[in-house]
Parts: C-alpha cells; structure tokens; sequence
C-alpha cells in the first residue's frame, strides 16, 4: 500500500511541474547581493541561515567589521563545502541592526560562487532589545518608504539590495509596534514584490499576522511563518492550507527526529508544497581584548549548513520520500516563496 501511495504521490508531483511550467509559475528572479539572477539559477536552496550576527546590536543596520578578512578566512571554507553538496543558494537572515554586514556577503558570494540573499526590514523579537527608536515614533508608511529606499538604492549607501523582508516579533498577539512593522511589511511587499519572511514565537502570533494581512488584502503565499517548528502541528497546517509558508529553521542533530516527525505531518495532509526548510546556522561576533573572534551558533550543529545534507534527507527517504519530494523542498518550493515577478 506505501508503495503505491508513493508511486502515486510521484505523477502527482510530476504533473504538478508540467502545469507550473505550462503557466509560467518559474518566472520571474530574484535579488541577490550580486545583482537580478532568474528564480530558475536558484537551484538547491537553504532559505534561513546566517553569516555573522552580532548579539549585542548595533547602532547601523549595516554594519561591516574592520577584519573583513577574518570574517572570509573562517566562513568561506563552509560555504565551498555547502557549493560541493549540491546548493547554490543561501537566503541570510541576518536582520538591520543585529550585526548584518552586506559588503561581507558580497565578497563571500564572489569569491564561493553561492548566490546570496539579503534583506530589508527589523526585528521586534528579544522583547524589542534590536529596535531602533525610530521606529517607536514614525508611521508604518513612513518605515516602508525608509525600506524602499534600500530596495530602490542598496543598503546603506553599498548599492547592495535587499531580496526579501525579514522581520521579527515575539509571542502572542501583535502588540501595536509589531502591527506597525507588520503593516509596513506588507506595503513593501505589495510595492517590490518581496515576499516577507516574520521570526514568529509561537502560534497565535502568526494567526494575528494572518489575520491583519487578509484585513489589508495581502496574498498569504507571499508570508513566511518563521520557525514555524515552534507552533503545532495543528497550527502548521491550518496555516499551510491558507497559503503560508511553514519554513522548520533550526534542523539540527540533536532535534532531528522532531523535524522528520512534522515533516511526515505535513506529508500526511499533502503539505509539502507548502514547505520550507534550513538549519538557522551562521556565526556570532565578539571581541576579545578588541579581537574580533567568530563563534558558530550553539544550535546543536557543530558544523554549519551540512545537517539537512548529511542527516535529514537521508532519513526522509527512509521514510519514502523520493527525489521529486526532496527537489520540491529544496529547489521548486524556495523559488516559488522568494520569486519576483517582472
């Protein structure tokens, strides 16, 4: 019975691709910190990592680092290695001012051959410790035209342009500062075309973001439920089937069978299309008597990028997930989520 289940689940998938192609769902691009690339360069994709974040904040949204050199001699054997396994695309989510440093990413884009996407937008997550005080006091008009200006020019005078909204809030309903960046969100969204990608704390706050976006007309499948591993499965699916992106960031080793068993709920109710995943990796900036020192995240992964690679997929297709699936995953579903149109 799986068997069949699965051979049947194949020409579904199979013919699912034909009509995408027949009605030019893969058009379109994306914009990477190099410049327009169409979404079908994209290839293998890792939708939610990190470079370098800084934890303590700061004061810039952009904010490069005098060792620049330093930052490439440790990060870019990592990105070589995740070239080698196959990926050719990295969405980092570092946010504005949490240590994002776009010049970084260019360099390391150039110099490992990944395709790297940046972003636009803040972060009112961590009880709001990353806001800057602007934000308290100007309209969400006002914070989505402060935005369009990276999007029409690059960030902070780099050129560099953002490819997506990445925003944050915490638990719960929004509260009136996270309505404010939310509602600046969609704006955005609705003037580029950037899909939004919300740093969500649980399930009820992105019920209340599903709630305020249908209010202002927003199609859902230009949102992405940010660890969405931190809702339940009943959460997830609800949402998945009003069009929300459900991205399960933070697969790791040590929470592995966790992220097998909602993936396999999602399978069930024919979700997959609807799902995003990445490890959440990157590394964190401190300094030691004015040195600067990088440490990769305490998030379970030893070794940045590699897990889904080297675990995950592995016990998927114990699991009977064929290569059509894992492709759906890793490369039609990111295009789909991040595409651009013309």
């Amino acid at each position: 019975m799986k068997f069949k289940i699965h051979v049947i689940t194949v020409f579904i998938l199979f013919l699912g691709g034909f009509y995408a192609s027949v009605l030019g769902q893969d058009e379109g691009y994306v914009m990477t910190v190099n410049g327009k690339i169409p979404v079908d360069e994209m290839g293998k994709t890792l939708i939610h990592e990190h470079v370098v974040t800084d934890f303590t904040g700061t004061i810039n949204a952009n904010q490069p680092f005098e060792d620049q050199k330093k930052g490439i001699d440790v990060i870019l054997p990592h990105l070589k290695y995740l070239k080698d396994l196959g990926f050719k695309t990295l969405f980092e989510c570092t946010p504005s001012y949490i240590g994002k440093n776009v010049e970084l990413l260019q360099q390391l884009s150039v110099l490992s051959g990944l395709n790297i996407v940046t972003n636009t937008g803040c972060y009112a997550a961590v009880d709001k410790k990353y806001l800057p005080q602007h934000v308290y006091t100007v309209s969400s008009e006002t914070l989505a035209s402060i935005w369009y200006e990276d999007w029409k020019d690059g960030i902070a005078d780099t050129g560099i342009r953002p490819g997506f909204i990445k925003l944050g809030v915490g638990k719960g309903k929004l509260d009136s500062v996270e309505q404010k960046i939310f509602r600046a969100g969609l704006m955005l969204s609705k003037q580029t075309g950037m899909t939004i990608a919300v740093h969500t704390g649980d399930g009820t706050s992105i019920k209340s973001q599903s709630r305020l976006a249908e209010e202002n007309n927003f199609d859902l499948k230009r949102l992405i439920w940010v660890h969405a591993q931190n809702g339940s499965d009943q959460e997830r699916i609800r949402m998945a089937e009003k069009g929300v992106w459900i991205s399960l960031d933070g697969v790791s080793k040590t929470r592995i069978d966790e992220y097998i068993e909602m993936i396999l709920k999602l399978r069930e109710h024919s979700l997959v299309p609807r799902l995003l995943i990445s490890h959440d990796d990157g590394w964190g900036v401190e300094y030691n008597n004015d040195e600067l020192v990088l440490k990769t995240f305490g998030n379970g992964n030893k070794r940045p990028y590699r897990t889904i690679s080297e675990i995950l997929l592995k016990k998927l297709e114990e699991h009977g997930f064929v290569q059509n699936q894992i492709d759906m995953i890793l490369v039609e579903n990111p295009k789909k989520a991040f595409g651009i149109l013309d």
